[in-house]
């Protein structure tokens, strides 16, 4: 991208969803991590990064990673609550959070330089899944 002094804004909008139903239990590689998003060509900023399971679940941590061609870096993390899935109650989402435990909100978006790509992993295994979902806008 070239350098300039004007406003740089979004060129697109995107949603983009992953699927985890595998144990994530180390982190510093890319074992049982699954594809949420690649940053577009100048960069990406991610303002809501939310995960909603599937099925009945016990106490699980949700994970985000980075991966720049060449290692996992683990960016942020959550807890979701353990939940009894039926079709009477209202499935809790887990919104993710920053390494720093802020929230990732379009006040405080998660930003990826292009080429980067961004890994869900969860640290209990469910078979039935829990579903990563994030909005993003492409630069």
């Amino acid at each position: 991208m070239t350098i300039t002094a004007t406003g740089v804004f979004p060129q697109a909008m995107r949603l983009a969803s992953a699927v985890c139903t595998a144990a994530k239990t180390t982190y510093g590689d890319g074992t049982n991590a699954v594809l949420l998003d690649t940053a577009g060509a100048n960069g990406s900023e991610y303002s809501h990064i939310g995960a909603i399971p599937r099925a009945t679940v016990t106490a699980t941590q949700l994970q985000l990673y980075g991966y720049d061609g060449t290692a996992y870096w683990l960016l942020g993390t959550a807890l979701m609550p353990g939940y009894t899935m039926a079709q009477t109650t209202l499935c809790p989402t887990t919104m993710l959070t920053h390494i720093d435990g802020t929230q990732i909100t379009e006040a405080n978006p998660l930003r990826l330089a292009s080429g980067w790509k961004l890994y869900a992993g969860i640290g209990v295994a469910l078979a039935g899944g829990i579903v990563f979902n994030t909005q993003i806008k492409d630069y």
